[in-house]
């Protein structure tokens, strides 16, 4: 038999029982628009999540620390160093050549006393690099970003901002505050390197003084003079920025980092440099920089060609290896749920197909008298379940797809009724649309096997007979 000829006679068959066909691709419309919604959810909220890890910076940087045999520092555990490489300014220089490193930037943060209308409030500042600016956390911010990366300028975090101003938040924007802090000073005074050296050596006698003092020759010294620096206050923000090697500790005002490094003001680094010592031709250390790589596909080759270079790494490329797995859990207990009704809708082209076959008998019996074989009936029954799948499949997709938007609808409602931004939780891409639609198919052909398998089975002349 013709492929023409064959689905011809489908679409004729189909047609004369329009009522009965059209229920039972209704039943699969249904069923595969419950796989598809339930799908779209998963697939929704995974785009979203993604979506906000890559606005963050996160899932593109590396942060950057000097190996130490320091017990507990950082989150993981390292092999002792017995001269681990200085994290200077050559160091950084050399990241900001490796192939797929867009920049490389220092994490300045220092505790400091911040005084507003003559209130001392002690608080931790942070530097931030001007990609910073397309960073989520400053989305729907109050006020603006900074002007420039040297300008007095300054961003609260909402805590602090409603400490300054428990009643209106937003009246503090163009106010100023006053930011008191530490700041170093080279020792680079003779007079004071030999007072140093003077001191070091009396308290040392012999051998032991020229061991001594030897090695405290090597140290960098500085002293700790007070300065102030009057800001601008020009933004507020809900939530923190991304942050670096062992996080921002709650940061609570932002500066651009341009200026928080032309403020040389003490860190917590400042003690472990003491103690080591800069060398000659080291130049400033630091305490932990941050790479930025092009995507986030590049992360586990820059990581390790740092690695190679000396220093300790950390990234959450690793983490979102364990997001995607969540992901997956999810879209496969989803996908479970949802194709219990696409079960439902198999027993129902099982049935419509069984009664064709009661109805049909004499046709049946017909066509086999007329040389039509066993194989010819087997497809002819297979197009009808076929076409019944494709037809369920489309419909079904388009009714999940609305479905999906109701949902969407339903949740920003809620969220705008609590004053949150809106988000997408449900999305349809093509390549779910059109694994619904042969998914559908071919359970409509697996349905349609015992009923085709019955009718080629039909003896012609008991079929003749039939009435």
């Amino acid at each position: 038999m013709k492929a023409s000829d064959l689905g011809e006679l489908a679409l004729r068959n189909l047609r004369e029982a329009i009522l009965r066909n059209s229920l039972t691709t209704l039943g699969v419309a249904v069923g595969v628009a419950s796989l598809v919604a339930m799908l779209s959810l998963g697939v929704g909220l995974q785009q979203f999540t993604n979506r906000r890890l890559a606005s963050s910076g996160l899932f593109n940087a590396i942060f950057v620390a000097q190996r130490t045999n320091f017990a507990g520092f950082g989150p993981r555990a390292q092999t002792p160093v017995e001269h681990p490489r200085p994290l200077n300014e050559a160091a950084r220089v050399e990241m900001e050549h490796l192939a797929g490193v867009t920049e490389v930037y220092p994490q300045v943060r220092f505790v400091t006393e911040l005084r507003y209308n003559g209130v001392p409030y002690t608080t931790i500042v942070a530097g931030l690099p001007p990609s910073d600016r397309s960073d989520s956390a400053f989305d729907g911010m109050q006020g603006r970003f900074f002007s420039s990366q040297t300008a007095d300028e300054a961003i609260l975090g909402i805590r602090f901002a409603r400490e300054l101003s428990p009643k209106d938040t937003g009246a503090l924007i163009g106010r100023d505050l006053v930011l008191r802090y530490a700041a170093r000073q080279p020792l680079n005074s003779s007079t004071e390197a030999s007072d140093a050296g003077s001191a070091a050596k009396s308290s040392k006698s012999g051998k032991g003084a020229q061991s001594g003092s030897s090695e405290d020759q090597g140290l960098a010294g500085f002293s700790v003079v007070p300065r102030k620096k009057m800001l601008r206050i020009v933004g507020i923000v809900k939530s923190e920025p991304e942050a670096g090697f062992g996080g921002f500790r709650e940061t609570q005002v932002y500066i651009p980092l341009d200026l928080a490094q032309t403020l040389q003001a003490t860190q917590v680094s400042d003690l472990r440099e003491v103690l080591q010592g800069p060398g000659s031709g080291q130049g400033q250390r630091y305490a932990s920089l941050t790479v930025r790589v092009k995507s986030s596909g590049q992360v586990v080759g820059v990581e390790n060609e740092i690695k190679k270079m000396g220093f300790r790494t950390f990234s959450l490329f690793d983490a979102s290896r364990n997001l995607r797995l969540l992901f997956a859990l999810l879209d496969l207990l989803l996908g479970i749920f949802g194709s219990l009704a696409l079960a439902v809708a198999t027993l129902g082209i099982v049935n419509t197909l069984v009664m064709a076959i009661l109805e049909r008998r004499r046709e049946i019996g017909v066509l086999k008298a007329l040389g039509a074989a066993d194989r010819d009936v087997k497809q002819l029954f297979f197009v009808e379940a076929g076409t019944m799948g494709v037809f369920g499949g489309i419909f079904g997709v388009g009714m999940g797809w609305f479905i999906g938007r109701l949902l969407t609808w339903g949740t920003n409602f809620y969220l705008h009724r609590q004053s949150l931004p809106s988000v997408d939780v449900s999305a349809v891409p093509w390549w779910l649309a059109l694994g619904a639609i042969a998914f559908a198919v071919g359970v409509s052909l697996a349905a349609g096997i015992y009923p085709a398998a019955r009718a080629a089975r039909l003896d012609p002349v008991e079929a003749l007979r039939y009435e």
